[in-house]
């Protein structure tokens, strides 16, 4: 099978791509502004060109001709410059242009060009350093860093900061056991954006699946490699979230970078031929056709072998698994499990997307750890007041309803969560009921509209001291009850010191200081109560990664709870105590939410 990409090997180079359909294919080498273009030699699916000189440092792309026919699914346009799929570092940023999507309109000044790396000797591949039941933090580089008061301002924002001593010690106070990085490969912005003079500020919706994008990570490879490291020696995972769903070249009327300009068959299509969007972003990448396949499993050997990262977290996964219906065993799940590199890789699953049967939670491999939205759902609810104690214990305890029967030797798969980068932050969730997404220029129509969400009597931010402490303890208590969760736990970046959004469930377009964490105001008192539950949970983590063996649930005077007490509605206490001395009590009255031993 031919290497895609482009390969310096014993002082020669060379470039291959796949256009089973193009009839012509060129390589663009790039001297500043000025481009020469070189005829490819078809190989079966693939198109290569090989010089007997080393071109590390070089820019390149590539030029597609064949039929344009768009209603066939052919979109060869020799005027577009199109991003090596297999590329792995940039040279600047991609950004909107209308010329992108306009047929006949050359796109060599707006696209960016790949860099031709020299050799990267692999890394001594080493198992991952999380293990489950441990603490993942899910963090947006850029908007974690920008603030950062210790951090040298140079580096703010990028993947490097992630390595300032500060910022490991921060982790390691916390407990984290892996931190999980937002997309850093290189993304465009939606059309809709620059118009309404926003940008794309979480990455969700990439060109190139192994290019480092150029603004977060400025040092390519090398930056990601030491930061990796870094966090390594520190005791921290590291996770990258891939996003093999979709591609930013979007609908019909979206631009041609990539794919769409050298196999548009990569892409889902009904049998009308019109694109399938079970994505909700305009396309969907097809895993019923290997090449897909092939793309995902060498961009996730490449961010193991060359970076080092621990695993992976997939963004609407249930698309990895389409044929076109969700297939539970699917191909990509035993191709994951045959590679030597991926096999003993972290993996995580958004286990949904927006397309017909969807929503697939519990149904991922029994090696993959899930998204379970609906331990977010329901202890937010209990806290609430809306939901009964019985389903509270099920979450608890491992969503057995969910990911099977318990079970002391099979481990939970379950990552319980109560805020995510997509909707409210744990501050907004008692602060506000509904949504304030204005400036996100959709009239406040985007974004979940329902959140389980209060405001202790006043709308946002409050001066009152009374509304102010009640938030607090509501917050201790909602992350108390997910420190004592059986599973695996995530917390986003800033919760645990109650950062706040002012309301704004979606803010993917906001790159301010709505998103940016402010350090300087953090509340501190709450950042010492989540130090001291991720300390009592961190001194034996691997207890909360299986199901409990023996779990007695008590009422509030220490009976064993009878079939009444459960169906209660209005119970307001619980008790739970296992067989290995751990336990803990919830009271909804007092707001506590309390271990009991270690």
């Amino acid at each position: 099978m031919t290497m895609l990409g482009a390969v310096v090997e014993r002082g020669k180079t060379r470039f291959a791509v796949r256009a089973p359909r193009a009839e012509a294919v060129w390589l663009c080498l790039f001297d500043g502004d000025t481009e020469t273009r070189h005829a490819m030699e078809r190989e079966g699916d693939t198109w290569v060109a090989t010089f007997p000189r080393d071109l590390a440092g070089a820019r390149y792309g590539y030029r597609a001709a064949g039929p344009w026919a768009p209603e066939a699914g052919c979109w060869f346009d020799p005027a577009k410059l199109l991003v090596d799929p297999y590329a792995v570092e940039l040279d600047r940023r991609f950004i909107q242009n209308p010329a992108l999507a306009e047929h006949g309109t050359d796109t060599a000044a707006v696209v960016p060009r790949a860099i031709v790396l020299s050799p990267t000797p692999s890394l001594a591949l080493k198992p991952p350093r999380f293990a489950p039941g441990g603490l993942i933090y899910e963090l947006n580089v850029r908007a974690f860093t920008m603030l950062h008061p210790d951090v040298p301002e140079h580096r703010r924002g990028t993947v490097a900061a992630l390595a300032h001593p500060e910022v490991l010690a921060h982790l390691v106070r916390l407990g984290v056991a892996a931190v999980e990085l937002m997309p850093i490969v290189a993304w465009i912005d939606e059309r809709h954006l620059p118009p309404l003079g926003l940008v794309n500020a979480w990455g969700y919706n990439p060109v190139a699946m192994m290019a480092l994008d150029p603004g977060l990570c400025p040092g390519g490879v090398s930056e990601l490699r030491e930061t990796v490291a870094a966090l390594h020696a520190a005791g921290i995972a590291v996770l990258l979230d891939l996003v093999f769903n979709h591609t930013g070249e979007s609908d019909v009327w979206g631009g041609i970078l990539s794919l769409r300009g050298l196999d548009n068959a990569m892409y889902a299509h009904a049998p009308d031929g019109s694109l399938i969007n079970d994505t909700g972003c305009g396309n969907t990448l097809d895993f019923a056709n290997p090449a897909v396949r092939r793309l995902t499993l060498d961009a996730m050997r490449h961010f193991v072998s060359r970076c080092g990262v621990d695993g992976f977290r997939f963004d609407l996964a249930t698309v990895l698994a389409r044929g076109p219906g969700f297939d539970a065993n699917a191909p990509i799940f035993a191709e994951i499990a045959q590679d030597p590199l991926l096999a003993d890789r972290v993996l995580i699953a958004e286990p949904w997307d927006i397309g017909p049967g969807g929503y697939q939670v519990g149904r991922f491999p029994p090696n993959w750890l899930e998204w379970n939205d609906r331990f977010r759902d329901d202890v937010r609810r209990f806290w609430k007041g809306g939901e009964g104690i019985g389903t509270l214990a099920t979450r608890l305890a491992g969503s057995s309803d969910l990911f099977g029967p318990n079970s002391p030797q099979r481990p939970c798969r379950s990552i319980n969560f109560l805020a995510a980068h997509d909707g409210f932050t744990l501050a907004d969730v008692v602060a506000y009921e509904q949504r304030h997404n204005l400036a996100n220029g959709e009239h406040n129509r985007d974004g979940h509209g329902e959140n389980f969400s209060w405001n202790n009597g006043v709308e946002g931010p409050s001066a009152d001291s009374l509304v102010l402490d009640r938030r607090r303890s509501d917050l201790k208590a909602l992350l108390g009850t997910l420190f004592v969760s059986t599973g695996t736990i995530m917390m986003t970046a800033g919760d645990e010191f109650g950062r706040s959004q002012q309301g704004n469930n979606n803010a993917y377009c906001q790159d301010n200081a709505l998103t940016w964490i402010d350090w300087n105001t953090r509340d501190h008192d709450l950042q010492a109560h989540v130090e001291q539950l991720a300390a009592i949970r961190s001194s034996n983590s691997a207890r909360y990664a299986s199901f409990p063996e023996t779990a007695i649930w008590l009422t509030e005077d220490g009976t064993p709870m009878a079939v009444s007490d459960w169906e209660k509605p209005d119970a307001a206490n619980l008790r739970c105590e296992t067989v290995n001395g751990t336990g803990f009590r919830i009271d909804r009255r007092d707001r506590t939410a309390t271990t009991l031993g270690t």
